[in-house]
């Protein structure tokens, strides 16, 4: 989706430029030393695109021992969840203000503790499936960097998306669903779950919610 030009869009950056992480690939393997609030067991967590950043400040309050990275390759809508971050204070979180790539270039081994895809880009046209998040190779990818018994959090409003996914995950051999439903918030207690505002938008006009967890073996 095209976003709309943001005016000074540079300095507003800079003025939030504390929790932009520049060089990630120089933090492979320590990205838990640039929490100064965790430790070494402290679990690291990743959004890939963040949106606005909804999901990924309320998670980082309800977990402030939890390092919380998102990776969001539109810097305009980058800045919207940066300013969120600020207004609430939080200091567990992070963002790389770049699209991925090789993601394995960027965090070693086993080193996050849990993966979350929220409502991804759907390149629904079948010469574009390299580019959805949850192809093969990707999942192979994810399953190399986070740790055994990890997990991957995907969620979505697209049907065709999610039960493209959903055999993905079936095929990949180092990865187990631990829980899936086609209707989240109905199956689960809306106080147990935390929202995107794509989440919001949707689920207010009866749209159902598609989620699946998957442990790494």
């Amino acid at each position: 989706m095209r976003q709309r030009k943001t005016r000074n869009l540079e300095e507003k950056l800079e003025a939030l430029s504390g929790y932009i992480i520049d060089d990630p690939a120089g933090l492979r393997g320590r990205w838990r030393s640039i929490y100064k609030n965790g430790t070494k067991e402290s679990p690291f967590c990743l959004e890939i695109g963040c949106g606005k950043g909804k999901f990924l400040t309320e998670t980082a309050k309800a977990h402030p021992d939890w390092l919380l990275l998102a990776i969001e390759g539109q810097p305009s809508v980058a800045l919207h969840a940066l300013q969120r971050i600020d207004a609430e204070g939080v200091e567990n979180i992070f963002l790389v203000l770049k699209y991925l790539r090789e993601i394995r270039s960027l965090f070693a081994d086993g080193e996050i503790d849990r993966l979350y895809l929220n409502f991804s880009d759907p390149w629904p046209k079948l010469k574009h499936e390299k580019r959805r998040l949850t192809n093969g190779k990707r999942l192979l990818d994810y399953a190399k960097i986070i740790k055994k018994g990890g997990f991957i959090e995907f969620k979505t409003d697209n049907d065709g998306l999610f039960e493209y996914s959903v055999k993905q995950i079936e095929k990949c051999p180092v990865l187990e669903t631990v829980f899936i439903t086609r209707d989240l918030h109905s199956d689960v207690p809306l106080s147990e779950i935390i929202t995107t505002e794509y989440e919001d938008k949707f689920s207010a006009r009866g749209k159902n919610i598609n989620y699946i967890s998957a442990k790494v073996l």
